[in-house]
């Protein structure tokens, strides 16, 4: 038996000519897009790794003032907080309690020290006994002027009468009314009486310079136990010792009525209305510190103004430790070991090339870095310069505008061309 097809049922149609041309046109635009997307597709055939675009970060470089500082977390401390010691041995006394409020020099201890108010007393009375023996100096000076005044006085007195007489002798003499003798011996008594008078002054003039250096060795001995004296004084004065601030009493580092030593600590008291932000600095940046660097210290959100005051030449632990103080106001309701973040300004380089910081840096040592452009990401060599928390200076390799990859850069290998995919 024979089955029918529906070959019966088919007709031939020609082709229309409308349709051909709408043929050719789709090919033609087929092979012009294909030429058009020739160049990116053999891009997209050499790159060597991919990654999708949801696991990289990509920033822009631009062009500016780049600020290289360091953020560290600080430790709220007051800036004045002296220790007081004992003058001298003995006993002592506590006037205050710790934690009490006082202000500036009250009374805060007192040392029993009988040694030394013994000490003090004896030189004391050195000190009246040397003044005592200076003024009977002064008087024993007057004494020997008003002596040897008096020597001289006298001296000159037989001086000018054995002149006289000498002027008698002359004329006896001329008259031949004298001996030769008795004219001779006139002569003799003038130049006695001369000399006399000169040894008269010589001797008040050397007993005068006698009586000024014993005057002045005196007084250079009152001087010098009055120094004595008045060092003990100070040291029986500083027994009472007083508060160098308005604050708060800290320790008590011994009991009440105890024994203390010499130069031993006793207490210490704490200045509340100045602090300072003590920060521990990583070795690495040691060297760009200086004394004197701009700061700035956050503060439930606001920053104040600050400055790097003081920086210790130790190194422990790799850090540094160094103290920040505010400069034009302080924060309100401060509290010693608070924490504050502290951010020091280490240089400030103005309009460079700049990229935000990233793990590129260290994935590819700063000398290697991926350009973006059209879905592909170059190998570029570049070179950088100074770091900042978040910026990193491009000295060459880059252009503004440029933008890189600044996530890690590891996963890429040695790859010269990286496809990025959505």
């Amino acid at each position: 038996m024979k089955i029918a097809d529906t070959s019966g049922q088919d007709v031939v149609r020609e082709v229309q000519k409308s349709r051909r041309w709408g043929l050719w046109l789709s090919g033609a635009v087929v092979v012009a897009l294909l030429i058009i997307a020739f160049p990116i597709v053999s891009d997209w055939s050499k790159a060597q790794a991919s990654v999708p675009l949801d696991r990289i970060r990509i920033a822009t470089v631009t062009q500016g003032d780049l600020t290289r500082d360091v953020s560290i977390q600080g430790r709220v401390i007051a800036a004045v907080s002296p220790t007081l010691y004992s003058p001298a041995e003995g006993t002592v006394t506590y006037h205050v309690d710790a934690g009490d409020e006082v202000e500036l020099g009250q009374l805060l201890v007192t040392i029993d020290s009988p040694e030394l108010k013994s000490r003090y007393e004896q030189e004391q009375a050195s000190l009246d006994s040397a003044q005592v023996a200076l003024q009977r100096q002064e008087i024993q000076t007057r004494k020997a002027e008003l002596e040897a005044q008096r020597d001289i006085d006298m001296a000159r007195v037989t001086f000018t009468a054995a002149e006289r007489e000498k002027r008698r002798a002359d004329e006896a003499w001329a008259a031949r009314a004298i001996s030769q003798i008795d004219y001779e011996k006139a002569q003799d008594d003038l130049e006695n009486a001369r000399l006399v008078y000169e040894h008269s002054v010589a001797d008040a003039k050397l007993e005068a310079e006698t009586q000024v250096f014993e005057l002045q060795t005196r007084q250079l001995e009152v001087n010098r136990q009055t120094a004595l004296a008045e060092d003990l004084a100070r040291q029986v004065t500083a027994l009472n010792i007083l508060s160098p601030v308005n604050g708060l009493v800290g320790n008590r580092e011994l009991d009440q009525k105890n024994q203390v030593g010499r130069n031993q600590a006793v207490l210490n008291v704490v200045d509340l209305t100045a602090f300072e932000v003590e920060i521990a600095i990583p070795e690495s940046y040691a060297d760009s510190l200086a004394i004197g660097m701009a700061a700035e210290v956050s503060y439930n959100g606001t920053l104040y103004h600050a400055q790097l005051v003081s920086i210790s030449p130790e190194i422990r632990d790799n850090q540094v430790i160094g103290n920040v103080r505010f400069m034009d106001e302080m924060p309100p309701a401060l509290r010693q070991n608070q924490r504050l973040t502290t951010r020091i300004i280490l240089d400030e380089k103005p309009n460079v090339l700049q990229v935000s910081r990233g793990q590129f840096l260290e994935t590819g040592g700063g000398r290697i870095a991926y350009v973006v452009r059209d879905g592909l990401a170059y190998r570029t060599s570049i070179e950088t310069g100074v770091t900042s928390l978040s910026s990193v200076e491009v000295i060459g390799g880059l252009n503004a505008g440029d933008q890189i990859i600044i996530s890690s850069i590891e996963p890429f290998g040695d790859a010269d061309t990286v496809r990025i995919t959505d």
